[in-house]
């Protein structure tokens, strides 16, 4: 399974400000989060808005502004997030524009749910605090241009 972009970005993104210090110098705003990470800053932008959205991070406008993480968004579990960004859709799509012939007695559609399903539970129990942890955080506070 491969994740898509933004949700590869909204992980790194609550990565690295649940190693940042609350000063006004640690708290990155969206515009140097896309510099950093390489990314459009419209794409930055949205994964950010809805990063906000579920309470895991908040925006501060003005002098002394940028992004923070929120006490929800240390405590949340990897698999919460992998799974709002990544929706709870099947992995192949076996009624789309060409239905697939098989979809009334396939056996397949509900071995790759079930895959899908044990994917998203082994990352339920990790926080976003244990992916940080020694020595990951370190690192990466050493990443140029986010701070």
């Amino acid at each position: 399974m491969r994740l898509l972009r933004s949700t590869d970005l909204a992980l790194r993104v609550l990565m690295r400000l649940a190693v940042a210090g609350d000063t006004p110098e640690s708290t990155p705003t969206t515009r140097a989060v896309a510099a950093a990470m390489e990314v459009p800053y419209t794409h930055a932008a949205k994964v950010v808005a809805e990063l906000q959205h579920l309470g895991l991070l908040e925006a501060r406008r003005g002098r002394g502004g940028g992004l923070a993480l929120t006490d929800r968004g240390r405590t949340a579990s990897v698999g919460s997030v992998v799974r709002a960004f990544e929706g709870d859709g099947d992995v192949v799509d076996c009624e789309g524009a060409t239905p697939c012939p098989l979809r009334s007695a396939c056996r397949l559609r509900g071995a790759l749910r079930r895959a899908q399903e044990a994917f998203f539970a082994s990352l339920d129990p990790i926080t976003v605090a244990d992916i940080v942890a020694e020595p990951t955080g370190p690192l990466l506070l050493g990443i140029p241009g986010f701070a």
